[in-house]
């Protein structure tokens, strides 16, 4: 059952990826008219700012799955529910944080976005950050529930739920599009998304996976190791956001909404070229972080880090090939004339990553190993 869990867990990936990316190609130009440049463009502004507020997540979340193998491998359940109440804690006390932090941003937001933008703008901006703060305050809870899932390895549960939500967004977003409430109604529909995706875990993993809380005997020591690995992934999440965000804040501070709307069309294909990679290398994380635990003999992780890669590599080549042959035109076909820059925004961006993303199930097998 664990093979075709694996099997499962990779095919949907990929649907999920086809999908979502269909979807995506068909609803973005439809998006782009009704919203117009400058209102795009304020959105993934808005949203890059707000990205820094998942920093608060300190790295805790792509840790869970590391320690909770410690203890499923030994069968310890009481090990098991000490390790779920304290990741549950921890992470509503961020989402208090992030509740906190976010107001500060709000109050402030004519200082952030000083020079760059209007009036109107500030004022859509404030609405569009308050919406993204408490969806970034939901899903830190959120995620306890989904790695607990991940942890079990119920892939098809996992990534079927992915789906669905893929297929939902954009047909729950357009209509409100059309009815004029713009870009808001963007983050309203990720929200509400997020909210029911949260329950359906929860009813999942209690109902389910019999997943056990135990907030009694909080083991400070475990805390604090869990701290010490987690720091490094954090670091490392500040370098990610840095260079994946910073380049929208400063497009929208010197050249306006419209230079962020022409940059985001390119980051969104390189988007959609780095989910084809992590979408493999994803359902990996606990099997590698199992073989770990069990102190495995290294041949093992060799031998799925070679395998994974191999077929990253294809995958990427194929894809890279593609888009640089008929991208330009795509991109003018696709979301206009006035976007024809955007290919060349999004080779500089593609074209670098491709070696690291065939490696990225190096870097789960060096945090499992915590180096």
């Amino acid at each position: 059952m664990r093979i075709n869990q694996y099997k499962a867990g990779v095919v949907l990936s990929y649907l999920t990826v086809f999908i979502g990316s269909a979807i995506s190609i068909i609803y973005t130009p439809v998006m782009l008219r009704i919203l117009g440049k400058r209102e795009y463009g304020l959105y993934q502004l808005v949203f890059s700012v707000v990205g820094y507020l998942g920093l608060l997540n300190f790295g805790f979340g792509s840790s869970y799955i590391r320690f909770y193998s410690r203890y499923k491998v030994k069968d310890d359940r009481d090990g098991m529910a000490r390790i779920n109440g304290m990741f549950l804690t921890v992470f509503l006390v961020i989402s208090l944080i992030t509740v906190a932090a976010g107001s500060v941003l709000v109050f402030n937001i004519r200082t952030v976005f000083k020079g760059g933008l209007t009036g109107a703008e500030i004022n859509t901006a404030k609405t569009l950050m308050t919406l993204m703060i408490l969806n970034i305050a939901l899903s830190f809870p959120a995620s306890v529930f989904s790695s607990i899932v991940a942890a079990h390895e119920r892939y098809f549960y996992h990534r079927m739920l992915h789906l669905i939500k893929a297929i939902l967004n954009p047909f729950l977003t357009l209509p409100l599009l059309l009815l004029g409430y713009k870009s808001v109604s963007l983050i309203i529909v990720t929200t509400l998304l997020t909210l029911v995706c949260f329950i359906i875990d929860l009813w999942y993993c209690f109902n389910k996976l019999g997943a056990k809380f135990k907030f009694k005997a909080f083991d400070f020591n475990l805390l604090k190791e869990i701290w010490v690995f987690s720091f490094f992934i954090f670091i490392n999440m500040i370098t990610d956001q840095l260079n994946w965000s910073i380049d929208k804040f400063i497009l929208g501070k010197y050249t306006g909404t419209i230079g962020v709307a022409v940059y985001s069309i390119g980051a969104q294909l390189n988007s959609y070229y780095l989910s084809f990679s992590t979408s493999i290398s994803s359902v990996f994380i606990p099997r590698v972080n199992s073989i770990v635990a069990q102190n495995k003999d290294n041949s093992l992780l060799t031998e799925l880090f070679t395998r994974v890669g191999r077929i990253q590599f294809i995958v990427l080549s194929l894809l890279m090939g593609g888009f640089i042959l008929i991208g330009e035109y795509f991109i003018s076909f696709w979301a206009g004339s006035g976007y024809r820059v955007s290919y060349y925004v999004a080779l500089l961006l593609m074209i670098p990553v491709t070696v690291p993303l065939i490696q990225s199930i190096g870097i789960e097998i060096q945090r499992a190993k915590n180096l």
